[in-house]
């Protein structure tokens, strides 16, 4: 099915679909690379090419390449699309992304799960297998096909996305067989904002240190590099912020720092946050961060913080813990609702 959509997408029938990737300033050796294809406007065009190959209606079915039903027979899930081969690390076929040509709707459509272990959007993330073999310490995390294939053309050749769906925990496994470092450059839109806190816990429950690329006032990196080229993304890799920091900035928007009320609540916030961290070395070191940047004393956060690990430890029952660190599992669970708040707030703003 790939190489079909490669071959249409330079015959006739592909050309509007090849317009699309030249007006989105891609080159002939990056859609080469990437397999980028054509799905004919006939949506019966793939399941006839490929019934005339042998292949009978069932394997055709659990591919996820084509429906059948009585009535229509047998048509096809990508019609009239731009489409984007998902391959797995071993540069295998497994699944496909398309871009509608026009106005229909969804606008991107992904294959379907397989019911043998063959796709699995949990466990794949779309350009891994060329990012894999990168020379650069870290992965750049996108949310977009086109992301990760701008990004690429234009040097960065450790970028990686996943498949239309959240960060999950089998993600974050499979980065962390191939770096100790993830920046996320999600949209800078509150969606994205929202996707990039969800995604900071779950990396870092893997060990994975995460940053943060700021593209503002860009939405994605395919519109960043286009207006301002790679060596202006490069020095947003140089300047990319801490995760931690980020979620702290994220969680002072949520509150009023010209009142009084408001500037005690979010220092109490970020306290809770700050129990999260289990090394009284690592804890400190942020609080000695924090500190200095929201300008209050050290030691006054310090005692926050104990006052929240006291809290949070009797809050999950037992004997009142002795120190921050007989109450982190208690702070952990406080700081994950907070993460679950700093979320939902962002979307409300």
């Amino acid at each position: 099915a790939a190489k079909y959509f490669f071959v249409l997408l330079r015959g006739e029938r592909g050309k509007r679909a090849l317009d699309y990737f030249k007006k989105r300033a891609l080159s002939d050796e990056t859609i080469h690379k990437f397999g980028l294809g054509y799905s004919d406007q006939y949506s019966d065009d793939l399941y006839r090419y490929l019934r005339s190959k042998g292949y009978d209606d069932e394997i055709l079915k659990d591919s996820g390449l084509v429906t059948i039903d009585e009535v229509r027979g047998g048509h096809d899930k990508f019609w009239n699309r731009a489409m984007f081969p998902i391959m797995d690390v071993h540069n295998k076929v497994i699944g496909f992304g398309g871009r509608v040509m026009g106005d229909g709707e969804p606008k991107y459509l992904n294959s379907p799960e397989t019911k043998t272990p063959v796709f699995n959007k949990s466990r794949t993330l779309y350009g891994l297998h060329l990012a894999r073999k990168t020379r650069r310490p870290q992965m750049i995390l996108c949310e977009g096909y086109m992301d990760v294939i701008a990004l690429h053309q234009a040097g960065f050749d450790n970028a990686v996305a996943s498949l239309g769906t959240a960060l999950t925990s089998g993600h974050a496994n499979l980065l962390k067989r191939y770096t100790k470092e993830v920046y996320l450059t999600y949209d800078s839109d509150g969606a994205g904002i929202k996707a990039a806190l969800r995604a900071i816990p779950i990396l870092k429950e893997v060990g994975i240190t995460t940053k943060i690329i700021n593209m503002k006032p860009y939405k994605d990196p395919d519109e960043f590099i286009k207006a301002l080229g790679a060596e202006a993304y490069q020095e947003r890799i140089d300047q990319a912020e801490n995760s931690f920091l980020f979620e702290v900035r994220m969680e002072e928007q949520q509150h009023d720092m010209h009142d009084p009320e408001g500037k005690t609540a979010f220092y109490n916030a970020v306290a809770k946050m700050l129990c999260g961290f289990t090394e009284k070395l690592e804890r400190d070191n942020y609080i000695e961060a924090v500190a200095a940047k929201y300008m209050i004393s050290p030691d006054d956060l310090r005692r926050l913080v104990n006052q929240q690990g006291l809290k949070a430890g009797l809050a999950g029952g037992g004997r009142a813990p002795q120190s921050v660190a007989d109450a982190q599992d208690g702070a952990r669970t406080e700081y994950k609702k907070s993460a679950k708040k700093r979320e939902d707030g962002m979307v409300q703003s």
